[in-house]
């Protein structure tokens, strides 16, 4: 078996979207002088490799905590996007309900510039729907936004459509196996969105 890490490291360096908190990392306890370990975490919903819930953008949407545990976990689907998304190669990748679609960007390689958060592609409300109509469980993302466009429309319309978001992805060119499963378990947060680890396990 093998376990491929698809998440980003969680520090004070990582990189937060444009006008999001800055990530604080604090120690509370230190062996020297306490006997233990412990930090003061504090961080913002939408950093680093995080999981988006419909009420992140739909006024009467759930919360990640109101989510069966069982959508965070689904067969992969690996799409590889060439510069701009494709919706007939989309339609060719055999999506299946209940899949996990992730796509590769290769923004990943791009993740510590301030690029990452301008120039990125992003795939249209045609590709949205149809992943909706395919009913996904998830669609995952190398980029810091699904979104390119005012208004956030990519965004309603999966999460809308009750399929979740997972975005700054990373390590995603390391799926070359055709069958692989997704496990994306953000925390049991009762808000629109949290950080979570994402792995995939090659069969």
């Amino acid at each position: 078996m093998q376990v491929i890490d698809l998440s980003v490291l969680l520090d004070e360096k990582t990189p937060v979207y444009p006008g999001d908190p800055a990530t604080k990392i604090e120690p509370v306890g230190v062996f020297a002088r306490d006997g233990y370990n412990d930090h003061y975490i504090s961080v913002g919903n939408h950093v680093g490799t995080h999981i988006d819930a419909p009420l992140h953008m739909t006024a009467e949407g759930r919360n990640l905590d109101q989510i069966p545990v069982d959508q965070f976990v689904g067969q992969g689907r690996y799409i590889k996007v060439d510069q701009n998304f494709d919706i007939e190669k989309v339609r060719a990748a055999g999506v299946r309900a209940g899949d996990i679609v992730l796509f590769d960007t290769g923004m990943s390689e791009r993740y510590q510039e301030a690029e990452y958060f301008e120039d990125y592609p992003a795939m249209s409300e045609e590709i949205a729907t149809y992943l909706v109509t395919q009913k996904v469980k998830m669609v995952g993302l190398d980029t810091g936004s699904a979104d390119k466009a005012d208004g956030f429309p990519i965004h309603k319309i999966l999460l809308g459509g009750g399929v979740l978001i997972i975005e700054n992805l990373t390590n995603l060119a390391a799926l070359t196996a055709e069958k692989f499963d997704v496990y994306a378990l953000p925390l049991r947060l009762g808000i629109d969105g949290s950080p979570a680890r994402v792995i995939a396990v090659i069969r």
